[in-house]
């Protein structure tokens, strides 16, 4: 079975926003579907009675817990038969100063932005080499390329995320393994909600730009330009290409970001272009 007609996925993230709609594209499509959620009731509901659900299987998984996530993979392809597309789509908001942002918070978001899809990608490339086929397509953000004030700690998983998926895109390439790395802007999901935001259980007086720009990201919700529709169409469109840019951007707002990023990199390249040599040893 050719790399580019993929049939059975592996989504994180599965009950609301890019993963929700994902899975419902891909069951209508005839695609089978591994859908991973903390809560396969929640995933049920939001799918509804209007969905073939006969190609899902619902796992409640715990991506920080490696046994979990090994154990979900393998249940995945003894349903299957074998895995063709990996989604790494979990994850969650938040929003606070550098300051204000505790270990504990540090610690829960990288188990989950980045432990999380080192588990799945350890029990998920063995199948997929064995194969000598299969996409991992790993949900980054617009954040993973640039950054703003309040939003340390989702860039730091996000700007961790792009790293891991250059380097696996080179490390697999040749076990005819593609990566993708999906660069979102603003989506009209749930995103900018408590289900899927976290916030800091103290702030601090210092820092009342960030506690505007949290005003201000909480009242976007149900306005943001992205449609979620259009957004997994674009990524299912996408993985069924051979070829192609390791990124993907989704949204003019996202493209507008990341052309903004280059240019202040580019900037500070021809700033030191001069300087950067100094500190080499000096030709024999």
């Amino acid at each position: 079975m050719p790399a580019t007609t993929p049939t059975t996925w592996f989504i994180t993230g599965a009950s609301r926003g890019l993963g929700l709609e994902l899975v419902r594209q891909l069951l209508a499509q005839g695609s089978n579907v591994a859908a991973t959620t903390r809560s396969t009731e929640r995933l049920s509901t939001a799918l509804g009675s209007t969905v073939d659900t006969s190609r899902l299987l619902a796992l409640t998984v715990d991506l920080t817990d490696e046994a979990q996530v090994k154990s979900a993979v393998d249940r995945t392809t003894e349903r299957f038969g074998r895995l063709d597309v990996v989604v790494n789509n979990a994850g969650y908001g938040y929003l606070a100063a550098v300051e204000e942002t505790s270990a504990k918070a540090v610690r829960d978001m990288l188990d989950v932005q980045v432990g999380g899809v080192w588990n799945v990608l350890r029990a998920a490339l063995p199948v997929m080499r064995e194969q000598r086929a299969g996409r991992v397509i790993n949900v980054s953000s617009i954040l993973g390329l640039t950054t703003m004030p309040g939003w340390a700690l989702y860039c730091a998983g996000k700007f961790a995320l792009e790293g891991l998926s250059e380097a696996l895109a080179t490390e697999v390439a040749d076990f005819g393994i593609k990566v993708t790395v999906v660069e979102p802007g603003y989506f009209r999901t749930s995103f900018l909600t408590s289900d899927s935001l976290a916030l800091p259980s103290e702030t601090t007086e210092h820092y009342p730009a960030v506690r505007a720009m949290v005003e201000d990201h909480l009242g976007l919700q149900g306005h943001q330009l992205g449609d979620p529709v259009k957004g997994a169409a674009a990524i299912i469109e996408r993985s069924a290409l051979g070829d192609g840019p390791l990124r993907q951007l989704l949204g003019s707002d996202a493209h507008a970001y990341a052309t903004a990023k280059v240019a202040t990199l580019r900037a500070n390249l021809d700033a030191t272009a001069a300087s950067a040599p100094t500190t080499d040893f000096p030709e024999a």
